[in-house]
């Protein structure tokens, strides 16, 4: 079942600690809210599960349509209800970033910038340092309890947890499993109009999931192997990819809005069965038949399916609806008439 209480934490970040090699390593945040409520972010850094070392991204200058729908900066605590189109965070679904831009680190090792903790430390740290970036972070929420933090001692305790993928799990964890409840962490610079995101997953997790549950489809292939695991070059699905789409054409609505793909491989593939979707999960047909190797294709988009000018995401699936591809643009990035976005 999903988490009980997903949503979203806005506040300042005002102490950090490392646990090291304990046995279930945190990275631990003091966060405060604009009403002075105290919290702490628990933030993996291992897993229990075999491989430990986690999956990360960190996105240094993260643009899309989410962050117009966050709450207020220094709100603390908001609930968020599963569904695209609000502040969710769905790593598969919202097109957040490409997963195959991931890398591995392990949680706590000797020396300087070689571990997770210590890229938390690079971004977490000049957060704290500078009162001009707040944080907003993504998982489920505890307390408040009736006792004081047991990290950072301050009462009641009162935190998040859960900030990192949350769907896809192996059985064990697959109770936690479901859709539009992601945990992340995303800082925004307003004194440099810029958003920084953090993204973290286990090896173990899958990444094609079921839309209603969350659960790993059984016999989907990963399109994402972890770096150094010796998955295969990427084949099928995975040579297709969106490089443009013209979301803004001259001239009044309906517009004739188009997608490019390319074939970035060195065989020709059949797109027979594909599917590109917009934001909403409408879907129209690919051209069938095959895209030859390093070629492209503009499909103009038909059956309902558009993309917004507000911002939107754009997903490209296989003839089997999983997902092959998937990007995302903001309104300020559509404000153009005329011009093609280049992902």
């Amino acid at each position: 079942m999903p988490l009980k209480a997903y949503g979203v934490l806005s506040g300042r970040v005002v102490d950090t600690r490392r646990e090291g090699s304990s046995d279930s390593p945190h990275y631990q945040i003091h966060l405060v809210d604009d009403g002075g409520v105290h919290y702490r972010a628990a933030v993996n850094v291992e897993s229990a599960e075999a491989p430990s070392e986690l999956r990360y991204l960190v996105v240094d200058d993260f643009r899309h349509p989410v962050t117009a729908a966050l709450p207020e900066a220094g709100s603390g605590w908001t609930p968020l209800h599963p569904g695209p189109g609000g502040a969710n965070l769905d790593y598969i679904r919202a097109n957040l970033f490409d997963p195959a831009a991931m890398r591995l680190l392990p949680p706590d090792a000797g020396g300087p910038d070689n571990d997770l903790a210590d890229l938390l430390d690079h971004y977490v740290l000049r957060a704290k340092a500078n009162q001009q970036v707040t944080a907003y972070v993504f998982g489920e929420r505890w307390g408040p309890e009736d006792q004081a933090d047991q990290v950072f001692g301050f009462q009641p305790g009162n935190g998040v947890h859960d900030i990192h993928m949350n769907q896809g799990n192996s059985a064990q964890f697959s109770r936690d499993d479901g859709v539009w409840q992601d945990g992340g962490l995303l800082l925004h610079l307003a004194d440099e109009s810029r958003w920084v995101a953090i993204f973290l997953a286990f090896q173990s997790q899958a990444w094609h999931t079921d839309d209603t549950t969350g659960h790993t489809i059984p016999g989907a292939e990963d399109p994402h192997p972890a770096p150094g695991d010796g998955g295969a070059a990427p084949t099928g699905g995975g040579a297709a990819r969106i490089v443009a789409a013209l979301v803004n054409p001259v001239g009044p609505a309906p517009e004739a809005e188009t997608v490019t793909l390319i074939n970035a491989s060195p065989d020709p593939l059949d797109l027979t069965g594909w599917q590109i979707a917009d934001r909403a999960k409408r879907t129209c047909a690919v051209p069938s038949g095959p895209l030859a190797a390093g070629a492209t294709l503009v499909v103009a988009l038909t059956d309902g399916v558009t993309l917004g000018n507000s911002g939107g995401a754009i997903t490209l699936l296989d003839p089997q609806a999983l997902k092959v591809h998937g990007v995302s643009y903001t309104a300020e990035q559509a404000h153009n008439e005329g011009w093609t976005l280049v992902f």
